[in-house]
């Protein structure tokens, strides 16, 4: 009898019942970290649901008048005066004006050197090219700017043009979307990259067909991002790009307005109420700018998927 009982003793205490245990232990830490996800989140999202109101609250009058689509600074009065035109027109198309030439020189830079460092990039040279992408991601805008000035300035003597602004918020775009590129193209399965290779296809068409698909909708999102972060720089704007009131849609002459130069030129007469008014106006319109694109972004990226 005691060779019959000795099992289920053994079996009874120090098994089902200390498995329960353990699993319970693991269900409250889980139940607990879950928690902390959370409250973490939520802590996170009071400074940015409390900027959003703020903003937005106080710049929703603005945005809703259509003068502030149509026209730009021309015509406005002084600070002081009721009726000053509180057009913001010029600001609007030179912020994507500059932000689309930034992307368009940054995005083919950026994409080309995440596929190199992923599908190619082997040894001193691939860690060379990684090393000098960390630098630029660490590299203050006012410093992007001030390279771009001497260059432009002081070693071959050229005048400050819009343009100016781009090149140097080109420099801040290229390692925001050439590492969130380089993990997009990570993610893509090496049993996709096989299967083309099994099938005789060049390894440079492979990532035109097979890669590049694969990984758009998540490039995409990189470029937002990094277009996003460009279109709030102020540092390169107040240096190379000199605020004009005026509608300017030509960026290699002349001055161009934008929105962080127009918040900075009129935050000087904050204390006036069309100047405030206008503060509160950009910097909603900036908010509103980069969410309409990153929602036209996501929707790219979902139309654009591979189908199996």
């Amino acid at each position: 009898m005691s060779t019959l009982t000795a099992p289920e003793t053994a079996a009874g205490p120090s098994g089902p019942s200390q498995f329960s245990h353990r699993s319970g232990t693991r269900g409250t830490k889980n139940v607990i970290a879950t928690g902390v996800m959370w409250a973490a989140f939520l802590v996170a999202l009071v400074p940015l649901a409390w900027i959003m109101w703020v903003v937005l609250s106080k710049g929703w009058d603005v945005l809703a008048s259509a003068t502030w689509w149509q026209k730009d600074q021309s015509g406005a009065l002084p600070p002081g005066f009721d009726h000053a035109v509180r057009g913001g027109r010029h600001a609007v198309v030179g912020t994507l004006l500059m932000a689309t030439l930034t992307s368009v020189i940054a995005v083919p830079i950026a994409v080309l050197t995440a596929i190199y460092l992923v599908e190619y990039g082997r040894g001193r040279t691939a860690r060379l090219v990684s090393f000098m992408v960390d630098i630029l991601s660490g590299i203050p805008s006012i410093v992007a700017a001030l390279f771009i000035f001497a260059v432009w300035v002081t070693t071959f003597g050229l005048k400050l043009v819009p343009a100016c602004a781009s090149l140097a918020l080109a420099m801040l775009m290229i390692p925001v979307v050439t590492r969130s590129t380089e993990e997009m193209l990570k993610l893509v399965p090496n049993e996709l990259r096989e299967a083309s290779y099994a099938l005789g296809v060049p390894k440079w068409r492979t990532i035109v067909k097979v890669v590049l698909p694969t990984a758009f909708s998540g490039i995409v999102t990189g470029v937002l991002l990094g277009f996003a972060r460009v279109a709030g720089e102020t540092a390169p704007l107040l240096l190379l790009a000199a605020y004009s009131p005026y509608l300017n849609q030509n960026l290699f002459s002349g001055s161009m307005g934008a929105l962080p130069t127009l918040i900075n030129n009129q935050f000087l007469n904050i204390a006036d109420p069309i100047s405030a008014d206008r503060v509160w106006g950009a910097a909603a319109t900036l908010i509103l700018l980069v969410l309409v694109i990153n929602l036209l972004g996501r929707l790219v990226g979902r139309f654009a998927k591979v189908h199996r």
